[in-house]
């Protein structure tokens, strides 16, 4: 008898879809925010060379205000919503792909929107990969701790790189060399070195 094959967490573009969550003009506070768009829209970069489709959320815009310009979300239609969970809102871009495995996760906040996101995914059946260092919170405490329950509940934790690279695949692709433009400088620090530094138990 055949051993169960664990699960990988391979990405492949044709599988998978970004989902950039709630990076809007009120939630400048949070911490490290800059570095955290940056690198989200680093993905976004490399989600439309390699055809992987993108889909975008706005927490209450009216109140919270537009998604910030850096992220260079051009294009994207911005999907309102109100509950800490996009799924809802992005319900019927998820019925449309059959063939949908992963999810590539980036946004604010790790707690709130991205944890409640992260686990409606998981109850769907489909991998969830959290960009680590494309998530934050205003309180470090609950990004750490969001992170270590997602892990806990069966999502994977990735660098925006480490990514990157399993998407490409191959360096002789034909894009690659537009994405090694991309990655050429490291992604900014985001204070995650503190986090996962030094014998952590949320992380055993």
């Amino acid at each position: 008898m055949a051993a169960v094959r664990p699960n990988l967490g391979r990405v492949l573009p044709g599988s998978s879809i970004l989902f950039l969550c709630d990076m809007q003009e009120k939630f400048r506070q949070v911490a490290y925010f800059p570095q955290i768009v940056s690198v989200a829209a680093r993905m976004l970069k490399v989600a439309r060379l390699l055809g992987v489709p993108a889909v975008l959320t706005e927490q209450y815009p009216e109140g919270l205000g537009p998604t910030v310009p850096e992220l260079g979300a051009e294009g994207l239609r911005p999907l309102a919503k109100t509950c800490f969970s996009m799924v809802p809102a992005v319900q019927q871009e998820l019925d449309t792909r059959p063939q949908l495995r992963s999810v590539l996760l980036c946004g604010i906040e790790t707690q709130a929107c991205i944890l409640n996101t992260t686990l409606d995914l998981l109850d769907r059946g489909l991998q969830v990969h959290v960009v680590v260092d494309a998530c934050s919170s205003r309180s470090q405490v609950d990004r750490l701790v969001a992170l270590a329950r997602m892990r806990q509940s069966g999502a994977f934790l990735s660098t925006s790189e480490g990514l990157i690279l399993q998407l490409v695949g191959d360096a002789a692709h034909p894009q690659f060399k537009e994405i090694q433009k991309i990655i050429k400088e490291p992604a900014p620090d985001s204070g995650l070195l503190g986090l996962f530094q030094g014998q952590n138990p949320l992380f055993r």
